[in-house]
């Protein structure tokens, strides 16, 4: 059976991370440091190349997605783009603790939204269409292989919907540059929409064709389509 893999990776370092503040929709560039780390993981490691590389449009993702591979040019979806944080954007959650929503929000009360930003649910939604959207074209087109260059909460957002094994959106976390290998089997995809998280990227040199026999060789699509 034939298999489809995506790596999705998270951009590098901006200055609001290392802040540790809700940025967005605010369009930050790769901070000094970002741009260092990107350098120091191509150097010391591995990143499988794809057939098309999908990026949010904002800056901080284009730029990690052209130093990764500069052979490619990114195709911009707007789909990718991080969280809205509305009023919270910007700010710490030490600036924001005696902000009358924020409990409700950081505790992922249903309906809850910062004030002019994006519900955890329109924020699901909307990454959740454009993922099944790139899959698909994947599978129509053919495509082996593809990268997706986008952001943290973005990332862990699609692998707690979509990935097995199953895992909450903080287990999925990861640096910048860093992230993960999805094999796609089609009737599994098709049947439950669900994918397998192979392995963690970049790799170690020499490290990625053992990693794929090890995947097509263990993974059995019935022992989740019939449980």
């Amino acid at each position: 059976m034939k298999s489809y893999y995506i790596y999705i990776i998270r951009h590098g370092l901006t200055s609001g991370n290392t802040q540790a503040r809700y940025i967005g929709h605010t369009d930050e560039p790769l901070s000094p440091e970002g741009i260092e780390q990107i350098k120091t993981m191509k150097k010391e490691y591995e990143y499988p190349m794809p057939d098309a590389v999908f990026s949010s449009p904002l800056k901080r993702c284009t730029e990690t997605a052209k130093m990764i591979y500069p052979a490619l040019t990114p195709i911009e979806m707007d789909g990718l783009i991080e969280y809205n944080f509305g009023e919270f954007e910007g700010k710490t959650a030490a600036e924001l603790e005696n902000h009358p929503l924020f409990a409700d929000w950081l505790a992922g009360r249903q309906g809850v939204a910062p004030p002019f930003g994006e519900s955890n649910e329109d924020f699901a939604k909307r990454i959740a269409q454009t993922f099944i959207k790139i899959v698909d074209s994947m599978l129509t087109t053919g495509t082996q292989k593809c990268a997706i260059v986008t952001h943290g909460g973005v990332m862990n957002a699609l692998l707690s919907f979509f990935g097995l094994p199953e895992a909450p959106m903080h287990e999925w976390a990861t640096a910048g540059g860093c992230g993960y290998m999805l094999r796609i089997t089609p009737s599994l995809w098709s049947q439950a929409k669900k994918l397998e998280v192979a392995a963690q990227i970049p790799f170690l040199p020499g490290e990625e064709q053992d990693i794929y026999g090890h995947t097509d060789e263990d993974f059995n699509v019935e022992d989740y389509l019939y449980d």
